[in-house]
Order: structure tokens, then C-alpha cells, then sequence
């Protein structure tokens, strides 16, 4: 199942999304959905396994080790248009 980013307005510009997840804010859409193009593209580049730290939809963080070489399928969806 592919992670996928959503464009869309928010908080008084545009911004992507994964999952109740936002960006930053971008002043207008051409550059969020630059944005989140590039990160989807950033999340299929593999690495060196590594150890990872993120923020869960409930504010707590979560650290965890990844294989360098899993790497998701990722999708871009222009909510705004």
C-alpha cells in the first residue's frame, strides 16, 4: 500500500499531508506540491539501515531502526484542484 501525500489549503496557505500529518505552510500551491513531490521522491531513496525518530499522530514520538533498503511506494494527490 503506497504512502500517499495530499495536497491541499491549510493554515492560510497550502501544505501536504500524510495522514492527519502537515507540512509546514507554503504560500501558494505550485510550491507545496513541489514540495510534497519531493519528499515522496526522498522516501524511495534507499541508505544505510538507520535510526529513526517521528512524531505520531497523538503528539508522542516514536524512535525505531530501519532497513536502508525497505523503502515504500509512494503517491502524489492534489486535493486542491
Amino acid at each position: 500500500m503506497p504512502i500517499t501525500y495530499h495536497v491541499a489549503e491549510h493554515d492560510e496557505g497550502y501544505a501536504y499531508r500524510v495522514g492527519d500529518v502537515w507540512s509546514e505552510s507554503f504560500p501558494n500551491h505550485d510550491a507545496a506540491l513541489a514540495a510534497a513531490r519531493s519528499a515522496a521522491e526522498r522516501q524511495q531513496v534507499g541508505g544505510d539501515p538507520a535510526e529513526i525518530t517521528f512524531q505520531l499522530s497523538d503528539g508522542t514520538w516514536q524512535t525505531q531502526m530501519v532497513d536502508g533498503g525497505d523503502r515504500p511506494e509512494t503517491d502524489v494527490v492534489d486535493d486542491a484542484r
